[in-house]
């Protein structure tokens, strides 16, 4: 495409002058970059240089904070007669996104989890005039506490460099910044005077603390590795600097109340109340112990583990604790839940007199039947307005501030959630998110201070982050189809009419959910235990996912070089036989009820002998569909086998039982090579020789019996040993196209 091509659509797409009335919190006029203008134009200059190669040169980047009266961010670029791009952002993150904004619109080029399509255009396309752009939203913030778990429980540097470059293009100035807080949480604990083995049994498995440190669980997946501590330190120090040097502002973690059962043998009259099981674990490993933030303890404890965060850490006045997640308050009495709060928060000022809290308003949708609006309210005004920012974390779906008159007062953030558990699958809310973040704006006396992005896991669907990032630069909902037209051409470099026209009918159907009250647990039968009583969970027509499909394998000879356009053959191919599999689960759970044993045996010999190795080869022959890599990124971080076992039964399990029994199970599923052969497809296969059995004996099929030996194939893969592949393997387009002239005219016929 020639640089100029496009640039009237282009301008069209650009982000115009924003101009809102903004609801001020002069409580929050503190925060913003510690680093120098120098420091944060380095650092933008250093992420260029390894995003760009030697092209980075033609780019002249600094930062300068006059740039901005009012503390929003801006950015403005113009050419130079030589063809260098001329970039001054008021901070790190404006310049980084900013260019990232003339990347995409001026050079069609593009950067995800999944791949980049940078080929830039020689030379650089001329602006003309000066192009500025700027955010009326004061924070752009990103991250759940469950994503640290989910999706980057075991990633090194360098995944977590290129993260937070990720994060920077895309306008992330509040990350949140979780790692490490276990080794300063185990010295805190040593100083009260905590034995070693009453710390070991507090902390759980890594791929389980997010849940440990909201006081869900303890222990189960233990104990941690000294040398878990030492690396995640090391890991948190370098993430901590990077994320300033380009003028984030990290959110550190503070106390909840979330105490090790130990405590109570140093201080028996300590005010704690042990809470009921969590989702299905018995106390053995939930039923966590919580100091009354009313007790004189809870200060000190409190106080205790802040001083050591901001000793280590450094801080930047942002701190995130959640009371009460996912668990019901003993009292509903309003003077408590002012009293809590307050607390909570003098815990924190009591280090750090300027401290914010940042809170998860998750509690108040997950246990609406305890919030009521006096509730919310007294939880929220224990803590002064403005020195509190609640996190509307599923907006898009499940809005909190339009029935709590924005939050009683206190600011918020306009949060997409998307994504639960990591799940693999296709899953969006354009409309929802095109339009939410603008209403919630001109919302009566709006208190929005930013939008957010909160997934559980990432690494899946990048089109809704890359659409939600860049909803942050813009004063109006855009053209959707429009938009989509333009991120097909980017993300492949490409101007074929099939994957635009591919992009606009996913759009239109599998990202647009418009169910109200849907929640993104990928429901289809492929992934959870079977049952004569499962329900597919579809919210579009699998039609125009086909048509979509049939594009993707029209285009697909020229472009199998771009890893971006195999990442999307291969997923797209993967929801088709998602689908496929709910269509075959039909036909058997229909072929048993009629007592028809032909059809049984041809429905169930298609998917257990045909639809599931297909995918399983399919997913094998790209590097982000491998089971492999997870379990070598869990193993690579131990010190000796006794490790990396422990490491590698923390990775199985989270992703399939959830639990030492299948507490959670299958909630954190994915669609990935391995994974799909050596569990999914063991199952079905189990379930289907049963149903056969059944019928052939006339003996009922009883599902407790199924569960059981269901449990002994998903125990077994937990501990199976085996190594999977790490490197990709057979040809994707190969197998996708076989796939396509297999099961493409099936799926017409079953619409």
């Amino acid at each position: 495409m020639s640089p100029g091509s496009g640039c009237s659509l282009a301008l069209a797409v650009l982000l115009a002058l924003c101009v809102t009335a903004h609801r001020r919190f002069p409580a929050l006029d503190h925060i913003g970059p510690t680093a120098s203008d120098k420091a944060q134009g380095r650092a933008v200059a250093e992420l260029l240089r390894r995003l760009l190669g030697n092209r980075s040169t033609e780019f002249i980047v600094s930062v300068s904070r006059s740039l901005s009266n009012d503390s929003l961010d801006v950015c403005e670029l113009r050419s130079t007669k030589n063809n260098r791009i001329v970039a001054t952002g008021s901070t790190g993150v404006a310049l980084a996104s900013g260019i990232y904004n003339y990347l995409k619109y001026f050079c069609n080029c593009h950067v995800s989890w999944s791949g980049d399509q940078l080929e830039l255009p020689r030379p650089l396309p001329k602006l003309t005039g000066v192009l500025r752009i700027n955010s009326p939203h004061r924070f752009r913030y990103y991250q759940n506490v469950c994503t640290f778990s989910y999706s980057a429980v075991w990633w090194d540097w360098p995944r977590w460099e290129r993260e937070i470059d990720w994060m920077a293009l895309n306008g992330i100035n509040l990350p949140l910044a979780f790692t490490g807080q276990e080794a300063l949480w185990q010295e805190v604990y040593r100083a009260i005077g905590l034995n070693q083995t009453e710390i070991e049994e507090f902390f759980s498995g890594p791929a389980f603390l997010a849940w440990n440190r909201m006081g869900n669980m303890f222990e189960f997946g233990g104990p941690l590795p000294q040398s878990w501590h030492v690396n995640q330190l090391y890991l948190q120090f370098k993430i901590l600097e990077r994320m300033r040097s380009l003028g984030m502002i990290p959110v550190l973690p503070a106390f909840s109340g979330n105490i090790p059962k130990g405590i109570l043998r140093l201080y028996p009259k300590a005010n704690v109340t042990r809470l009921g099981p969590w989702a299905h674990f018995n106390c053995s490993f939930s039923c966590s112990y919580i100091l009354d933030p009313r007790d004189p303890l809870f200060l000190q404890i409190g106080s205790m583990y802040l001083s050591q965060v901001v000793k280590q850490f450094g801080t930047d006045h942002i701190y995130n604790t959640d009371t009460f997640n996912e668990m019901t308050p003993p009292s509903s009495d309003t003077a408590y839940l002012s009293a809590v709060s307050r607390s909570v928060f003098a815990s924190m000022t009591a280090v750090d007199p300027q401290a914010i809290w940042l809170m998860q308003g998750w509690l108040f949708f997950s246990d609406a039947a305890f919030w009521k609006p006096n509730q919310i309210q007294a939880l929220l005004h224990g803590v002064p307005l403005g020195r509190m920012i609640v996190l509307d974390l599923f907006a898009e779906t499940e809005p909190i501030f339009s029935y709590t008159e924005s939050f009683y007062g206190q600011p918020f953030i306009w949060c997409m959630l998307n994504n639960f558990g990591g799940n693999s699958g296709f899953f969006g809310t354009v409309e929802s998110i095109n339009s939410g973040p603008f209403k919630a704006l001109h919302f009566p006396n709006s208190t929005m201070v930013g939008i957010g992005m909160t997934p559980e896991g990432i690494e899946q669907n990048p089109v809704m982050y890359e659409l939600m990032s860049e909803l942050a630069w813009r004063k109006e909902p855009v053209n959707l189809s429009k938009w989509a037209s333009l991120y097909s051409i980017r993300r492949y470099g490409s101007t074929q009419e099939n994957l635009t026209a591919a992009w606009g009918l996913l759009f239109a159907s599998v990202y647009n959910c418009t169910v109200p009250h849907y929640r993104n647990h990928n429901h289809s039968p492929l992934v959870r235990r079977p049952s004569l009583h499962m329900n597919g969970g579809r919210w579009y027509e699998p039609a125009d996912l086909y048509k979509a499909w049939k594009l993707f394998i029209d285009a697909a000879p020229s472009l199998m070089s771009k890893e971006t356009f195999r990442y999307d053959l291969v997923d797209v191919t993967r929801q088709v036989l998602q689908v496929l599999t709910t269509t075959f689960y039909q036909d058997i759970a229909d072929a048993f009820q009629q007592q028809k044993l032909p059809d049984l045996l041809v429905a169930g010999g298609v998917l257990v002998y045909d639809i599931l190795p297909e995918l399983n080869r399919l997913l094998n022959s790209d590097r982000n569909f491998l089971l492999g890599t997870w379990l070598e990124r869990a193993r690579s971080l131990a010190l000796d086998e006794k490790e990396a076992q422990l490491y590698e039964m923390n990775a199985r399990n989270q992703i399939t039982l959830w639990g030492p029994s299948g507490e959670i199970l299958d909630y954190a599923s994915k669609e990935w090579g391995g994974l799909m052969e050596d569990y999914y497809a063991q199952r079905w296969g189990l379930f289907v020789n049963m149903l056969v059995e059944c019928l052939d004996s006339g003996r009922p099929f009883k599902q407790d019996a199924f569960n059981q030996a269901a449990l002994q194939i998903e125990k077994g893969f937990v501990y199976n040993g085996r190594k999977y592949p790490t490197k990709p393997q057979g040809d994707t387009y190969e197998i996708a196209h076989r796939i396509f002239l297999k099961y493409y005219p099936q799926a017409l016929k079953r619409l």
